[in-house]
C-alpha cells in the first residue's frame, strides 16, 4: 500500500452509506451462496473510489487479498487491513 501520504489505516470496516463504488482492474469478483457479491484484490494497491450518501468520496488501498463484500441496499463490508484517503 503505497500511497499512505493522506491516508489513514483502517481496520474492519462496513458502510450502509454507499452510493456508488468504482473499482480498478486488480479485482476478481464471485458471488456468496448468500448473495453477496465478494470482490479479492488479485494484486498490492487495488483500489477502490466510494462515492457515500453525502457526496464524500473516499480513494481505498488494499493489498493483494483484500476482500470487499457487497450486500443489498448498498452495505459493504471492507477487509482489514486497507488504506483510506479522503478525495
Amino acid at each position: 500500500m503505497g500511497n499512505k501520504q493522506k491516508g489513514k489505516v483502517e481496520n474492519q470496516v462496513y458502510s450502509n452509506r454507499v452510493l456508488r463504488s468504482e473499482f480498478d482492474h486488480k479485482w476478481r469478483t464471485t458471488i456468496s451462496d448468500s448473495g453477496y457479491v465478494i470482490y479479492t484484490a488479485i494484486d498490492d494497491d487495488a483500489s477502490i473510489t466510494v462515492i457515500l450518501q453525502d457526496g464524500l468520496q473516499k480513494l481505498l488501498l488494499f493489498n493483494k487479498g483484500g476482500k470487499v463484500l457487497v450486500g443489498g441496499g448498498g452495505t459493504s463490508h471492507y477487509s482489514k487491513p486497507h488504506i483510506a484517503i479522503d478525495l
